[in-house]
């Protein structure tokens, strides 16, 4: 039987909540009790409005710092958000390498701001028993516009995930109108076509194509790879039936026919996943350097030519393109992103629609303007309008829009090589286009900011690609998630350096068995009831 979300229930219900809410806060003036958290927040506020509050306030927010573009005060961002909402924000700015510290710290010792984002699905779990932080799923009545995401993108099945054993969540996370794959494998197209190949459409096709890129270059190791290899990982596993990589999270992948979980990197399917690139490896097609090496050290062997292909995204091929101009020469070669391989479970990615997001202090709901606060961050994070502004800026400031409504920024900005000749940046100068107020979204906004080679790419992807459905939650309570952290965490532990250990040849296939035992051993089988009796009694 289907299993209703909390989140379907409170959209379902938003119309009886707010009658309910209504009715409540009539018996407590009745009976003199003071519960207004109204405060400043709009009588009326509605999918469409402009957020204002009545009076002037302040919220305090955290604010991830990044050093490639470090947070002003009198940026333009921060200024519009004022004027447009009576809103001023109180930051507290903490360096983005000691965020997810700093962020639990404070939140602990219960001197966090109230509005905390740049926060993932799943960092939100060790503060939940403590009451620390709000269970933002309870107060939808009073965001409009991500009630009407979450209808309108379809969002059910991924907030589900987020759901704890209360059946709330704790985070509000951006959301997508689409799965955004961007990470794939790089390759030198004008290498392809000297060889007359075809770009490879899967896994055995790679293998194909590096193959005649040894034949013809037998000093170059074709397949250098950055990220720790494990963005490749990653993006392959999913094709092969399991989960590596980034995407290893705690090694369960749920069988939707049986209604149970089980530890994918026991299986067959991961058998198969490491073998592949074992392979590669042993023919010298995969550079075995590509899962201890720095970043740059694998972009350098591209760009001297030692290798020919690389995993990316849509900025770091880039940042290719203009390494390999000042050694190769502009005009002498070509490389492109390719759609992400398919493997033996055919074209098929992983990916959610849920991206960073934000937890609100508990703290919060005592204060007077709490609905005005999240009537704010409703607007600011989920309105088509606020999106476009925290991402593009001020219309005739930053940006253009013609009649046909496209976007085009100002003569004087730059952004991700979009106007070379701007002098200005957006995100440095101006503090649009920042990972902490600015993500989620339509399609359609997503790809305002990409080149046509991305759109392509990303079109292709959507037409080709099956997206695997989430796992469904696992609602743990604070004694149960302990004992899964304490049986998954050296399990995790073991499967990385294994699953590195195999590919690389420095354990022999051969002893496949001897491994799943290891795990079995390490409380394999435990770890999995304990996921599936939670499950059944949800």
């Amino acid at each position: 039987m289907k299993k209703i979300g909390k989140a379907s229930m409170y959209l379902m219900s938003s119309v009886v909540m707010l009658s309910v809410l209504a009715a409540c806060n009539n018996e407590d003036e009745a009976a003199g009790v003071d519960e207004d958290v109204s405060g400043a927040a709009m009588e009326e506020y509605a999918v469409g409005d402009q957020f204002q509050a009545t009076e002037p306030i302040s919220f305090s927010l955290l604010f991830s710092d990044h050093p490639n573009y470090p947070y002003k005060n009198d940026w333009l961002l921060m200024e519009e958000i004022e004027e447009r909402t009576n809103v001023s924000l109180d930051v507290t700015v903490v360096p983005m390498s000691d965020y997810t510290e700093k962020r639990s710290l404070l939140i602990s010792s219960g001197d966090a701001p109230y509005i905390i984002p740049k926060t993932y699905p799943g960092e939100e779990a060790p503060f939940v028993s403590s009451g620390a932080i709000l269970p933002v799923s309870e107060y939808l009545h009073l965001m409009p516009h991500f009630s009407a995401a979450i209808e309108e993108y379809e969002m059910e099945p991924y907030l589900e995930t987020l759901e704890h054993e209360d059946g709330n969540y704790y985070i509000l996370p951006g959301m997508h109108e689409n799965v955004w794959p961007d990470y794939t494998l790089a390759m030198r197209m004008d290498i392809l076509e000297e060889l007359n190949l075809d770009v490879p459409e899967t896994w055995d096709e790679v293998e194909t194509v590096l193959e005649e890129m040894k034949n013809a270059y037998p000093d170059v190791t074709p397949f250098s790879d950055r990220f720790t290899f494990e963005s490749t990982m990653n993006i392959a596993a999913p094709s092969f039936g399991t989960v590596a990589g980034w995407g290893l999270g705690n090694g369960l992948m749920f069988d939707h026919d049986n209604e149970e979980f089980y530890f994918a990197p026991a299986t067959d399917a991961h058998k198969e996943f490491v073998t592949y690139f074992n392979g590669l490896v042993e023919k010298g097609l995969l550079d075995p350097e590509s899962v201890t090496q720095e970043d740059q050290q694998a972009q350098q062997k591209l760009v001297n030519e030692d290798s020919f292909v690389i995993n990316t995204n849509s900025q770091t091929v880039i940042d290719y393109r203009n390494d390999l101009n000042g050694t190769v020469g502009e005009g002498n070669f070509e490389i492109k992103k390719i759609p992400v391989p398919a493997g033996p479970l055919g074209h098929v990615i992983g990916g959610s629609k849920l991206e960073n997001g934000v937890m609100i202090n508990a703290k919060a709901k005592e204060d007077p303007n709490f609905d005005a606060m999240m009537q704010f961050i409703d607007w600011l994070f989920y309105s088509p309008e606020a999106k476009e502004f925290t991402k593009w800026g001020v219309e005739d400031v930053t940006f253009t829009k013609d009649s046909d409504g496209n976007r085009q920024l100002a003569e004087d900005v730059n952004y991700v090589g979009l106007n070379p000749a701007g002098t200005k940046a957006l995100n440095v100068d101006f503090g649009f286009s920042g990972g902490n107020l600015s993500y989620g979204g339509s399609t359609e906004l997503l790809h305002s900011m990409m080149n046509e080679e991305e759109i392509e790419f990303q079109e292709a992807m959507l037409a080709t690609k099956e997206v695997l459905p989430p796992n469904p939650p696992i609602k743990y309570n604070a004694m149960q998630l302990e004992q899964s952290t304490l049986l998954s965490t050296p399990l995790t532990d073991y499967v990385r350096q294994n699953t590195l250990r195999f590919i690389l040849g420095t354990r022999d296939l051969s002893e496949w068995d001897e491994y799943v035992t290891e795990l079995e051993s390490r409380g394999m089988q435990n770890f999995v009831d304990l996921a599936n009796s939670v499950y059944s009694e949800q």
